[in-house]
């Protein structure tokens, strides 16, 4: 096996194992909060409105932003250290 081919396996592996990191992150905010921990949650308010809803209609979707921008940095990060980035 060539050199690039297993920087390229090293690679991918490294990526995919960010990519189930974060969607994992962003499983558990979503459906963990805002659907099985519901009720739980909604003991607790933000701005008025029930913690769980809260989670259930816009915490996910910041979630999901944030885990973006933490994906970018992330990859920044692995091009740098396999030598892809430009």
């Amino acid at each position: 096996m060539k050199k690039t081919d297993k920087k390229a396996k090293a690679y991918w592996r490294e990526n995919v194992k960010y990519l189930v990191i974060l969607l994992s992150i962003w499983f558990a905010v979503s459906y963990g909060a805002g659907i099985i921990f519901k009720d739980a949650l909604d003991e607790i308010r933000i701005g008025g409105f029930k913690l769980g809803f809260w989670f259930a209609q816009q915490g996910a979707i910041y979630t999901f932003v944030i885990l973006i921008f933490v994906y970018v940095r992330l990859m920044n990060k692995l091009d740098k250290k396999y030598g892809y980035d430009e």
